[in-house]
């Protein structure tokens, strides 16, 4: 919820300061606490040079692609270790399959992405790398 300013009080109405000190005190955003932009003014070339990531632009950031996480052969045996069946399957959503270790049995490995060893390791070991949308 935004917090609202309090209106200035009605007992100072005819007082040149108003509560706030010299009568230049009460003045533009440096009064309000930082609100906006304020107090952007010195050292800014020094910001625009050399820190440019301080520099908030407002408007439209594209989308991001989503990182995808990493898993390896070795975390993918030990999974289907307990699975029983012909080929069992392993579903990995979000993942990168890549070829740190070797599969026991033949899988179906079903994952959003394979690095080229993976695939050729999941090949020889009899089983299936299938690729997700």
């Amino acid at each position: 919820m935004v917090i609202r300013i309090k209106k200035r009080s009605r007992k100072f109405l005819g007082s040149r300061s108003w509560g706030v000190g010299n009568i230049k005190n009460g003045r533009g955003s440096g009064d309000r606490g930082g609100v906006g932009r304020g107090g952007k003014k010195s050292k800014f070339t020094y910001t625009v040079k050399y820190d440019k990531d301080r520099i908030h632009i407002p408007g439209f950031t594209p989308p991001r692609a989503v990182p995808l996480k990493e898993t390896n052969l070795s975390r993918i045996s030990g999974i289907a270790a307990g699975m029983t069946g012909e080929k069992p399957t392993v579903e990995l959503r979000g993942y990168k399959v890549l070829s740190d270790g070797l599969l026991s049995k033949p899988l179906v490995v079903k994952a959003t992405n394979f690095s080229e060893k993976a695939i050729e390791k999941i090949k020889q070991a009899g089983g299936e790398a299938v690729k997700l949308e």
